[in-house]
């Protein structure tokens, strides 16, 4: 969008866009036309005209390119929750839950992501999640969403800061270095790569993304080894720990076997959700993509192979090469956030490979670290969001010179401060009930996605628009998505069941619950407030800002034929070896 925005001048006013919506797209009636007018005379907020976000001085820039997108996808959808967090799932649930709850989700989370980037591609809005739904289905929907997923990013970054801060007392104990040391160094070293545009930080998470992606490549090639019997104990293990001791492990606490066995299915639901978190950020990253309809499309396709590939593969071998009821697993599930926490780790000592515990413990690192970095950005740009829809200060939504959101960005790394409660070890089981908050949020996004491009289809349909016209449109549907919206309302409600096991834990109930009624005062509270209705589906506007991105399309097939061009006449460049060898991958 940017490209057909730096070609006009920099003065041009926002009702000059609207008068373009208008002109190209033949939608004038008179309710536009009445929303120019009053913009024009200055009666309208250019908040509530949905353009706060294209004018100079609040505008982001569009600087990720493809590769960028496609591994910001990736890298969200790889970390802790696979390294470590499959651990206390196989401990408690065994192989065939674990392989099958993942998977499960996998699918639902791949779902999310279409109808996500069916609605992002359309129209790509630099307030993200909250600006869709307000747009497309509800203002309070929208409230709601926006700052929820805020709430998120503001307890995930400080706590992927903290993680990092044990994972290096692996190699030197707090005794020598205070955690807080380490937590500085985090901080500085993420709100640098943040602070210098967006282009900075695209480069930084590629990279990173790519070595989550190899270490993941690695380990299931390791776990492969292993189970054929190729480790140092030439053990062939196959599928022997699925007979002995078992596929399921009947869930601690839970009279009948059955029962219990289906128990930890839905245990390792909850697992896995927590693990696919943070894979719909492509939502929030598409405001700074270049050419979305191209770039976006093809993330979200990747998506589902590579769920395939580094959750269900990776899950699969690790319930073949460590039993459930493994001492060091055991053990590993009550560590904390370093290589002693890893599953991992513990195949790897069953098949006495030595040493590999510090390379492991080396790549816990740079998932926690790039994870912290893209929570930061997340956050700040959540933040802006709202700014931009005038659900928060509106000097949040300003921009610096390299089109970052500085305001915001300040209040996000401001937050990081809460990773400090790490140095004192009496705040930190306080902290890590806070944290449990972050997996319902994450929850409550999904959902209020799903009930986005429900609206979002319902208006395309009601204003006769066929989505054979779309540049990507959602697999299974409708279906697909109350399908999914289904399973996802289902897991919201039963995620901290536990707390009702052996006793009520009133600690997990409040902070696995908390979620749910903060998003319902948030909706009801807009509603009461700001007398917020439901969009009826032909009144839903489809079509402000539309042209710029059917301009950028447009812009983006003229470049790529001109490519394909150089490339019949022997120019090859270094875009065509990456699109032709390692695309696919990275």
């Amino acid at each position: 969008m940017t490209n057909s925005l730096d070609k006009k001048s920099s003065q041009q006013t926002s009702q000059d866009f609207y008068y373009n919506d208008v002109e190209k797209n033949g939608f004038s009636n008179d309710q536009q036309i009445n929303q120019i007018n009053e913009y024009s005379n200055g009666e309208l907020d250019p908040v509530q005209s949905n353009v706060l976000g294209v004018q100079e001085g609040y505008r982001l820039k569009k600087h990720l390119k493809a590769r960028h997108v496609s591994m910001i996808a990736i890298g969200g959808a790889i970390g802790t929750g696979l390294l470590i967090g499959s651990g206390s799932a196989l401990s408690s649930s065994g192989p065939a839950p674990l392989f099958i709850g993942y998977t499960f989700v996998g699918l639902i989370v791949y779902q999310v992501m279409c109808c996500l980037g069916e609605i992002a591609t359309y129209i790509p809005l630099p307030s993200g999640f909250n600006g869709y739904a307000e747009r497309y289905a509800d203002p309070s929907l929208g409230f709601a969403v926006g700052w929820c997923y805020l709430f998120k990013y503001l307890i995930v970054t400080p706590n992927q800061i903290t993680a990092g801060a044990l994972v290096l007392q692996y190699w030197v104990s707090r005794d020598k270095v205070n955690p807080g040391v380490w937590i500085t160094i985090f901080i500085i070293i993420i709100l640098l790569i943040n602070i210098f545009g967006v282009k900075i930080f695209g480069e930084f998470e590629f990279w990173l993304s790519s070595l989550k992606v190899l270490i993941v490549l690695g380990l299931i090639i390791l776990l492969f080894v292993i189970m054929l019997g190729g480790g140092p104990t030439h053990d062939r293990l196959g599928f022997r720990y699925w007979n002995e001791p078992g596929a399921f492990k009947p869930f601690k606490g839970i009279g009948g076997e059955d029962k219990a066995k289906f128990v930890s299915f839905v245990n390792v639901l909850v697992t896995a959700v927590f693990a696919y978190s943070g894979t719909e950020l492509i939502g929030v990253t598409i405001s700074e993509a270049a050419n979305p309809r191209k770039s976006v499309p093809k993330a979200i396709k990747l998506t589902f192979y590579r769920i395939i590939v580094f959750y269900v593969c990776s899950v699969l071998l690790l319930g073949m090469c460590v039993p459930y009821n493994d001492p060091l697993l055991i053990n590993a599930s009550k560590a904390s956030t370093s290589a002693n926490a890893s599953p991992f780790v513990v195949a790897i000592r069953n098949a006495s490979i030595g040493k590999l515990d510090h390379v492991i413990n080396g790549c816990i690192l740079i998932f926690i670290f790039s994870a912290a970095n893209s929570d930061l950005y997340i956050g700040s740009r959540t933040l802006y969001g709202l700014a931009c829809n005038g659900n928060a200060p509106k000097i949040f939504a300003k921009t610096n010179k390299y089109g970052i959101p500085s305001y915001a960005l300040a209040v996000c790394t401001a937050f990081c401060g809460l990773a400090y409660m790490a140095v004192s070890s009496s705040s930190q089981e306080v902290f890590s009930h806070f944290v449990n908050v972050v997996s319902i949020f994450g929850l409550l996004t999904w959902i209020s996605i799903l009930l986005t491009h429900i609206g979002f289809t319902r208006a395309m349909k009601a204003q006769g628009i066929s989505k054979k016209t779309l540049a990507y449109t959602a697999p299974f549907q409708p279906w697909g998505t109350y399908i999914a919206l289904f399973w996802c309302i289902v897991v919201c409600f039963i995620k901290n069941f536990t707390a009702f096991i052996n006793g009520f834990n009133y600690k997990s109930f409040i902070t696995g619950y908390i979620g749910i009624p903060v998003y319902v005062i948030a909706y009801f509270g807009y509603k009461i407030i700001k007398k917020g209705k439901i969009h009826r589906p032909e009144d839903v506007d489809l079509f402000t800002l539309k042209n710029f991105i059917d301009e950028e399309e447009e812009q983006g097939k003229i470049d790529e034929a001109e490519r394909k061009e150089r490339l019949k006449n022997g120019k090859k460049d270094l875009y065509w070896f990456y699109e032709t060898f390692i695309g696919w991958l990275f």
